[in-house]
């Protein structure tokens, strides 16, 4: 059975890779579907041409790696697609946010991601594709979103490395880095404050940020930045020095309400 895995498929980046690959990968028999609400699964189940598997579980539980091992050594899948969207973040100083919030995002963002890969890798064959999503936020330090853009600039360091492993395997990972795009992400992550103004001006389409992966991952890149905006915000972190653009952070009241801090 040739299945295309996907995690935090009840919303956002998920949901949207769904609808594309059941649309353009037409070798996938089944999609295996995670999330924490079985009504979003069951809408996109009814959404998607192919047979779903739904998988109404927090990833964050203690057990929900070994529960996906023993899914994998029972049903012996051939993962043809494995997409790690399920991820978030929150806003604030370091000093503001919970523990558990910041526990959580390092967990979710790192730990379950790492595992996922890791005990799918024995059930992908040739050809098969990984795509993680990691974000623009991975170029750069970015306080006041400390530990969103430190555990994203781990799914990238990540998914490079791994894709360099897996040379001569036919199977590849890609480390998808989005800008700010218009999901649902940014309610969650403004529950604890106020993103920047600027990123206003750069929210992207999920659609056009999808298909992009999707062909990038097909085409064998390593990295997919959408858009001229986060491709030039790339090469700008790479460039100037992280002293002087945090400077130009503060000028540009970056870091947002006083609450934020």
């Amino acid at each position: 059975m040739k299945v295309a895995v996907i995690t935090g498929a009840t919303s956002g980046m998920g949901r949207r890779m769904a609808i594309e690959l059941n649309d353009q990968i037409p070798n996938i028999q089944e999609f295996w579907l995670f999330g924490r609400r079985m009504d979003r699964l069951s809408e996109l189940e009814r959404i998607l041409s192919k047979p779903c598997r739904l998988f109404a579980e927090d990833l964050l539980t203690d057990d929900f790696l070994a529960n996906y091992e023993k899914t994998l050594s029972k049903e012996r899948p051939e993962i043809v697609f494995l997409v790690n969207a399920a991820g978030f973040g929150k806003i604030g100083a370091i000093k503001a946010l919970t523990l558990e919030d910041q526990l959580g995002m390092v967990d979710l963002n790192v730990r379950v991601l790492t595992g996922i890969c890791r005990l799918s890798l024995p059930y992908m064959a040739a050809h098969s594709r990984i795509i993680n999503f990691a974000s623009a936020a991975a170029f750069l330090a970015q306080p006041s979103f400390a530990v969103y853009a430190a555990s994203k600039s781990y799914v990238l360091s990540f998914s490079r490395s791994l894709n360099e492993e897996l040379l001569g395997t036919d199977c590849f990972a890609t480390a998808v880095c989005p800008g700010p795009v218009k999901t649902e992400f940014f309610d969650i992550a403004e529950t604890t404050g106020k993103i920047p103004f600027y990123k206003y001006l750069f929210m992207a389409d999920p659609e056009k940020v999808c298909h992009k992966a999707l062909v990038d991952s097909i085409t064998k890149n390593d990295m997919s930045v959408y858009g001229t905006g986060m491709k030039v915000f790339m090469i700008f972190a790479k460039l100037m020095p992280t002293k002087l653009i945090f400077l130009m952070m503060r000028c540009l009241n970056f870091f947002g309400k006083p609450n934020n801090t």
